[in-house]
C-alpha cells in the first residue's frame, strides 16, 4: 500500500507541474524575451573568454527573430550553443515567470599545440579546439608531431607541471621529436629529455635531485641536454658554445685519438696470428732435423727383415742341389 500511495503522488506531482508549466507557456507565450529576461552563466572554475555573452545574446536573436516566448525552439537552441567549438556543454530552460536561462561551460585549454605549422587548443579530454582571434590563454606550448592517443597523458602531465613549483619554475614549454619528448626549460639553453610519457613522477624527481646536489653549482649554460629516460641515471650532453667546455671536449677528443681504429685493431689483430704461424712451422721443423732416432728405427726393421729373406734362399738352394 506504501508503494502504490508513493507512485500515485508521483504521477499527481508531474500532472500539476505539467499543468503550471503549460499554464505559464500559455501566459508568456506571447511576451517578448528582452535582454533582461535573458541570464547567461558561464560555469567553469579557470575563467575564460572564447566565448562572450554578447554573443550568446546573438545566437539566441537569430534561432528566435520574432523575440517571441512561444516562438523559441529550446532544443535547437541548445544544440546550436553546443555546436560552438569552444564549448563543452550548454543547458538552455525556461522560467516559470518567462527568464531564459543559459548555462554554458567552456572548454579551458591545458596546452597548446604547434603541429604542421597549425596552432590548435586541447582540453583535458583531450579535445581539440581553434584558437582564438580575440582571446589568447595563457598555457603550456607543446610542439611536434603529437598524435591524438597521446593527448591525454600529455595534458596530465602538464597538470602536474603547473601544480608543482619546482617544476612550474623551471619548465616552459615541451616538445617532442620522433618518440621522444624534451622539456624545456627557462634557465639555459638545454632541455630535459623524458622519453615517453610513463613514470613521469619519477623522472622529475631524478631530474629535481640533480638540480639540487649538482645544476645549483654549476653555469646553467653548461649543458646542452639532461636526459632522465633511463632508468636510475642521468646523461648530460655538453655545450659546445659554451667556453669553459672547450679543455673537456678537447681532453674528450685526444682519449677518443687514443683508441685504435677499426682498421688499426684489424692490423694489430693479424700480426699476432703470423707470428704464431711461424712458431708453429719452427716447431714444426724442428722434429724433422733432430730424426736420428727414427733413422735407427728405420734400420733395425731393415735388418730385420733382411734374415727371413736370406733363410728363404737357403731352402730353395737346397732343392736345386738335389
Amino acid at each position: 500500500m506504501k508503494n502504490k500511495y508513493r507512485i500515485l503522488k508521483i504521477v499527481v506531482t508531474v500532472i500539476i507541474l505539467g499543468l503550471l508549466l503549460s499554464f505559464s507557456l500559455r501566459r508568456f507565450s506571447r511576451e517578448q524575451i528582452t535582454d533582461n529576461k535573458i541570464s547567461v552563466k558561464m560555469n567553469e572554475k579557470t575563467p575564460v573568454y572564447f566565448v562572450d555573452e554578447k554573443d550568446i545574446r546573438e545566437i539566441v536573436k537569430k534561432e528566435n527573430p520574432s523575440g517571441k516566448v512561444g516562438d523559441l525552439n529550446i532544443p535547437s537552441l541548445e544544440k546550436k550553443i553546443n555546436s560552438l567549438p569552444a564549448v563543452d556543454s550548454a543547458n538552455v530552460y525556461l522560467n516559470l515567470n518567462g527568464k531564459l536561462n543559459l548555462d554554458i561551460k567552456q572548454r579551458v585549454p591545458v596546452f597548446r599545440l604547434n603541429k604542421d605549422g597549425k596552432d590548435f587548443y586541447v582540453d583535458e579530454k583531450g579535445v581539440e579546439f581553434p584558437i582564438s582571434r580575440t582571446y589568447s590563454h595563457p598555457c603550456m606550448l607543446v610542439t611536434g608531431n603529437v598524435k591524438p592517443d597521446e593527448y591525454e597523458k600529455l595534458a596530465e602531465l602538464v597538470e602536474k607541471i603547473d601544480k608543482d613549483d619546482f617544476s612550474k619554475k623551471y619548465f616552459i614549454g615541451i616538445s617532442k621529436s620522433k618518440d621522444s619528448y624534451s622539456l624545456l626549460t627557462s634557465e639555459g639553453n638545454y632541455r630535459v629529455e623524458i622519453g615517453d610519457l610513463d613514470n613521469i613522477d619519477f623522472k622529475v624527481k631524478g631530474f629535481k635531485t640533480f638540480v639540487e646536489k649538482y645544476l645549483v653549482y654549476q653555469d646553467p649554460q653548461k649543458y646542452s641536454m639532461v636526459s632522465v629516460k633511463y632508468q636510475n641515471q642521468i646523461v648530460t650532453t655538453l655545450n659546445p658554445y659554451f667556453k669553459e667546455n672547450d679543455s673537456i671536449l678537447k681532453a674528450g677528443k685526444m682519449e677518443l685519438a687514443k683508441v685504435p681504429s677499426p682498421t688499426a685493431a684489424k692490423k694489430t689483430e693479424a700480426k699476432p696470428k703470423i707470428a704464431e704461424v711461424k712458431k708453429t712451422s719452427s716447431t714444426s721443423v724442428k722434429p724433422k732435423e733432430s730424426t736420428k732416432p727414427k733413422g735407427q728405427t728405420k734400420e733395425t726393421k731393415k735388418a730385420e727383415k733382411k734374415p727371413p729373406v736370406k733363410a728363404q734362399s737357403k731352402p730353395k738352394a737346397k732343392v736345386k742341389i738335389e
